[in-house]
């Protein structure tokens, strides 16, 4: 399946990109988030993080489709 993936934050700096289509096997966001990590190198936990598909936050578990767009949300700070 072939996924549109949105980075922010840090996301950028280590694809060093913020948005690439991305062909994987993975069929949930949780086992696509641990390619990407094998793949750019993240070693940040799974658990701080926010999943949304096609703009909606989603559960790590929720199944995916070829097509999806899905961004892996970082905790924020502003004043």
């Amino acid at each position: 399946m072939t996924y549109q993936l949105l980075y922010f934050a840090m996301f950028q700096d280590w694809a060093g990109k913020n948005e690439e289509q991305f062909s994987s096997a993975a069929a949930t966001p949780a086992a696509l988030y641990e390619e990407l990590c094998k793949k750019y190198s993240i070693n940040y936990p799974q658990r701080q993080l926010r999943v949304a598909v096609n703009d909606q936050f989603a559960n790590w578990e929720q199944p995916l489709n070829d097509g999806d767009r899905i961004a892996f949300i970082p905790p924020v700070a502003g004043g």
